[in-house]
C-alpha cells in the first residue's frame, strides 16, 4: 500500500470549493488503496475563528473514513489586517514545520497551494530526491492578488514571485485546474511535469423533479463565499429586480454589509438564506430556476468549481466572471455569459432568457454532459497512473 500525505489550508469541516476539493482527493486516493494522511490546520475557516469543537487544542488527530487526519495549531484570522493575515500563515508554517520534524513523511507529498508561504515551507523542507512532491495549484498567486488590487508590484510582490517560482521548480509534478495554470507553469519551466486536475465534484447525481416554472420573475440563486472577489455585494446594488429575484447562500466577508442592504432597501427583491451543509443546499438548489456565478474582475487562471458542482445537478447558469470559465459554459452549452463587470450586460442577459431553457429536458441535458465530461473517477484514474 502506497503512503500519501495531503498538506492542505482546507479541510472539513470546513466548507467551500477548496475543502471540497482535497477532501475528494483524499477520499478517492484512499478507496484507490492509498493510505492517505492529511495535514491541515484546526478548522476555522470562513469565520477567522478556531471552531468550537477545537479551541484550546494545540493538535487533533483522527481517523476519518479510513483517513488520518492531523489538525495543527493556527493562529486563526480572517481580518483584512496584511500584518495579521501573514502572522496566521506564518503560525500554520511554523506547526508544520514541528510536525516534519518530529514525524516520519511519506514519499509521496501533495501539497496545496495556495497560500504560497504554506506551500513554500513544505515544498523547502520536504523537497528531496527520494520524495515526490505534488503541487496542486488551484489559484495563480501572487497574480490573482495583484488583479484583485490585493498586492502592489513592488518588492513584498517580486518576493512572493520568487516563492512561487520556487515552488514551481522543485515540484515533481504541478496540478492545475485550469489550462491557464497549466500555460503560466510551462511559461516558467518549459519541461515540467504538468497535469489538468478539475475541481469536478464528486456526488449522486440527483433525479431532477418535474417543475413548474416560475410565474413572473426568475428565481435566481448564489451560493458560496461572500467574499470580495466574488462581488456579492455590488452584484445585489446593480441588478435590475424588474425580471428576477435573487437569493443568497453562504458566508464571508461581505455578509454584514449585504444583511444591511437588505434591510434598509425593502424595493431590493433579495432573499438570504445564510449558510446550509452541501447536501441541503444541493436539495435547495433544485427549486431555483438558474443560477448566476460572478466574479468582481477577471482572475486569471480561475475557473469556479461552481461550473462542475451546478452541471452535475443539472442548474442552468450565467456565468458573470470572464476568462477560461466562461469559456466552458460556452463549449458545453451550460447556459448564458455576460461580459465580466458589465452589469447592463448582465441585466440584458437576465431579461432575455427564453423560460423553455428552464424546463426539466435542458436540465437532464446539462446533467448528462456533466456525466460524460467532468467526471471525478475518470479524472482520478488518470491522476494515479501519471504519478
Amino acid at each position: 500500500m502506497i503512503s500519501v500525505l495531503i498538506i492542505t489550508n482546507y479541510f472539513p469541516p470546513e466548507t467551500g470549493a477548496a475543502s471540497n476539493r482535497i477532501f475528494h482527493l483524499a477520499e478517492g486516493l484512499q478507496k484507490h488503496n492509498y493510505k492517505v494522511s492529511v495535514l491541515t490546520p484546526l478548522p476555522n475557516y470562513p469565520t477567522g475563528q478556531i471552531f468550537e469543537n477545537y479551541k484550546g487544542k494545540f493538535k487533533s488527530s483522527s481517523i476519518e473514513n479510513n483517513i488520518t487526519i492531523h489538525r495543527l495549531w493556527i493562529y486563526a484570522s480572517n481580518s483584512k489586517n496584511k500584518l495579521l493575515r501573514l502572522i496566521a500563515m506564518l503560525s500554520y508554517s511554523f506547526s508544520l514545520f514541528w510536525f516534519f520534524a518530529w514525524n516520519k513523511i511519506p514519499k509521496t507529498v501533495i501539497i496545496q497551494s495556495p497560500p504560497l508561504l504554506v506551500a513554500f515551507t513544505s515544498v523547502f523542507f520536504l523537497r528531496s530526491k527520494k520524495r515526490k512532491i505534488i503541487l496542486n495549484v488551484s489559484d495563480l498567486w501572487p497574480i490573482a492578488g495583484l488583479e484583485l488590487g490585493a498586492f502592489k508590484k513592488n518588492f513584498s510582490y517580486k518576493l512572493l514571485e520568487k516563492i512561487e517560482r520556487f515552488n514551481y521548480k522543485h515540484a515533481d509534478l504541478v496540478l492545475g485546474q485550469s489550462n491557464e495554470i497549466i500555460n503560466h507553469v510551462k511559461s516558467l519551466f518549459p519541461e515540467k511535469d504538468t497535469f489538468l486536475y478539475r475541481n469536478y465534484p464528486d456526488f449522486i447525481v440527483p433525479e431532477i423533479p418535474e417543475r413548474a416554472g416560475s410565474k413572473g420573475k426568475l428565481k435566481m440563486v448564489y451560493a458560496g463565499l461572500l467574499g470580495i472577489a466574488q462581488g456579492i455585494y455590488k452584484l445585489c446594488q446593480e441588478l435590475d429586480y424588474t425580471h428576477v429575484q435573487f437569493h443568497i447562500y453562504g458566508a464571508g466577508a461581505e455578509r454584514e454589509k449585504i444583511q444591511t442592504l437588505i434591510s434598509n432597501n425593502s424595493e431590493l427583491d433579495i432573499i438570504y438564506h445564510n449558510e446550509i451543509s452541501r447536501d441541503k443546499l444541493h436539495e435547495a438548489l433544485l427549486s431555483y430556476d438558474l443560477t448566476i456565478i460572478p466574479l468582481l474582475n477577471r482572475i486569471y487562471g480561475s475557473v469556479p468549481s461552481k461550473i462542475f458542482e451546478y452541471a452535475r445537478l443539472g442548474l442552468p447558469m450565467i456565468y458573470f466572471g470572464g476568462g477560461e470559465g466562461e469559456s466552458i459554459i460556452k463549449d458545453y452549452r451550460l447556459g448564458w455569459v455576460a461580459e465580466a463587470g458589465n452589469y447592463n450586460d448582465l441585466n440584458t442577459v437576465i431579461s432575455r432568457v427564453n423560460p423553455s431553457d428552464l424546463k426539466l429536458n435542458n436540465r437532464n441535458r446539462i446533467i448528462k454532459i456533466a456525466i460524460e465530461n467532468f467526471d471525478f473517477d475518470k479524472q482520478l484514474d488518470a491522476l494515479i497512473e501519471k504519478v
